[in-house]
């Protein structure tokens, strides 16, 4: 069942503005888990590894993964 907001959806309010943040965050993560695990298959169907850059770009979207989860979880400010 999709969460429930009490009232208005307003951005300029914190508690909605921390929802919307980790909500985006989870899509964010499930678009990095089905597109790597989908590129991670494709590579091991073939019998010999056609595409090396692969491991940069999944280190490189994790990377970026990560720093989109400190700020999300440590940085951000959502006093009024």
């Amino acid at each position: 069942m999709p969460p429930r907001w009490p009232r208005q959806p307003d951005r300029k309010d914190p508690d909605y503005r921390r929802l919307d943040d980790r909500m985006n965050f989870a899509v964010h993560v499930g678009i990095f888990a089905a597109s790597n695990s989908g590129l991670w298959f494709f590579e091991n169907l073939q019998p010999q590894s056609s595409w090396e850059g692969l491991v940069w770009v999944t280190g490189g979207w994790l990377l970026v993964l990560l720093a989109h989860a400190v700020y999300i979880f440590a940085i951000a400010d959502y006093s009024s």
